[in-house]
């Protein structure tokens, strides 16, 4: 456990190193942060300038316009922090300034409206050295406010400035502290963070996802999105008033069967929807309390996962929604569009448990009104008993006495449809069977995930699997 400084503490040290040298620009909620480091003494070697382009024609005569002119982009802040640190290479001779690093704090924000209806959001980011002949490392977040005043947002906005640059100079070979030191000072009921991205050669050795990761089992956000090449994307730009298609599992490893749910769910779904898929995002769903089913999260197997999903061109989606009303409420904060999930048989029994929804006032109805709003719909897969061969759809699904007739409900009004455009081979693949012949090395899987999986599993050692040693090898 590290010693946690104050603001004041963490600025004093910034600005007591003679190597640190830098610029702020601060636009759309004052000189919050660059004010710690004024107060906290010593800044003169620490500062080179301090600016606020608040004027938007001020602000692209000097970083350009943006386009429909969005200025709360994270492209304006990659350019705020790169045009800066090139002024400070212009002007400041390297010679005479021999040991220095370099660096430009940036952030652009929009605090809480006058009307209390939208609580702001921002880009706050650092470009910096380690060493001053190393290239530039950037490390840029997205922030949304919770507070509902806005002196309180920008005080908030301050302290989590000076965390970001005290951590990348501190903490740049351990982005987890680096991470976890945001919050220093900032309770996370004031702040969420809910997209980081490290890049430069400190962190040449970082996966993005991973730090994503950190940020959901750090409770910092509910979700974080990443694209098939494993880019972090911000959510609102992935969702924002997107008609929406979600498969939740554990895909260890994604099956056939996975594949055939989600693509004959979709082919539902966009034909109920009337839209088409360049409309709809796609998203594949792994929850936290499914990573840490066995016990800690390993990141591994983590990576195992996402990096299959890519290669198959899927968005994956890592949240800490344990029910499923929790993800179409989150879903509905984004879009007003059509929202459509493909389940399997034992997950719709889940969803009608009523001892999954004790906490809520309202108990399971409530559930099922965030769960069905907006003509969200369930597209749902059949199961076949491993044992009775008997096949459960929704119209055999035995829920409990007391909740039939709300069952029969939903049923009767489409919220609830089968799928029955289903390969019924695929109902015979189960994939902890899979996981268990990968495991222990036994054949006899590889027919039953998609095209170029078996490959990848065997060649990248994954899922626990061992390459049999060929009695050549020690001839």
């Amino acid at each position: 456990m590290y010693q946690k400084l104050t603001p004041k503490q963490k600025a004093l040290t910034i600005n007591l190193d003679p190597t640190i040298y830098g610029t702020f620009a601060e636009i759309g909620a004052g000189q919050e942060t660059v004010r710690h480091f004024f107060r906290a003494g010593g800044a003169s070697g620490t500062i080179a300038k301090a600016m606020s382009a608040y004027d938007k024609d001020f602000s692209d005569a000097i970083y350009g316009k943006e386009v429909k002119n969005r200025y709360v982009t994270q492209n304006r802040l990659r350019k705020m922090l790169r045009y800066e640190v090139s002024l400070i290479e212009e002007r400041i001779s390297r010679e005479n300034s021999p040991n220095r690093k370099f660096f430009s704090y940036a952030n652009t924000v929009t605090t809480i409206n006058f009307d209390k209806t939208l609580k702001g959001h921002g880009w706050v980011g650092i470009r910096f050295q380690v060493k001053e002949n190393e290239d530039y490392n950037e490390v840029v977040i997205h922030v949304k406010f919770k507070e509902n005043d806005a002196t309180l947002q920008q005080e908030t906005l301050g302290n989590l400035g000076v965390n970001l640059i005290f951590g990348a100079f501190t903490y740049f070979d351990n982005p987890r502290r680096l991470i976890e030191s945001l919050y220093d000072d900032v309770a996370t009921d004031n702040l969420e963070i809910d997209m980081i991205d490290f890049s430069g050669p400190a962190f040449a050795y970082v996966d993005n996802r991973l730090m994503s990761l950190q940020l959901v089992k750090n409770n910092m956000t509910d979700a974080v999105i990443f694209n098939s090449q494993g880019n972090n994307m911000l959510p609102a730009d992935v969702l924002y008033k997107k008609n929406i298609f979600a498969v939740r599992g554990s895909f260890r490893p994604v099956t056939k069967v996975n594949i055939d749910m989600l693509r004959n769910g979709m082919d539902m779904f966009l034909k109920d929807a009337i839209c088409t898929q360049e409309e709809t995002e796609v998203l594949i769903e792994i929850t936290i309390s499914n990573l840490r089913a066995d016990g800690d999260i390993d990141e591994r197997d983590f990576l195992d996962r996402v990096d299959v999903l890519g290669k198959l061109g899927y968005t994956v989606i890592i949240s800490n929604f344990s029910e499923y009303y929790r993800l179409i409420d989150y879903f509905s904060h984004y879009t007003n569009g059509d929202i459509g999930v493909a389940m399997g048989v034992n997950n719709m029994l889940m969803v009608f448990d009523e001892k999954y929804y004790k906490d809520l006032s309202g108990g399971i109805l409530e559930a099922f009104g965030k769960f069905f709003r907006n003509g969200m719909r369930v597209y749902l897969y059949p199961y076949k008993d491993p044992e009775t061969h008997e096949l459960l759809n929704s119209e055999n699904l035995k829920v409990e006495e007391s909740l039939k007739e709300l069952y029969k409900y939903f049923k009767l009004n489409n919220r609830i449809v089968d799928i029955k455009n289903y390969d019924p081979e695929f109902l015979e693949i189960y994939s902890r069977e899979i996981l268990r012949k990968i495991a222990c090395n036994v054949s006899g899987w590889e027919n039953q995930v998609p095209e170029g999986v078996a490959e990848m599993i065997k060649d990248r050692g994954m899922f626990g699997y061992k390459q049999e040693l060929s009695l050549k090898q020690f001839s």
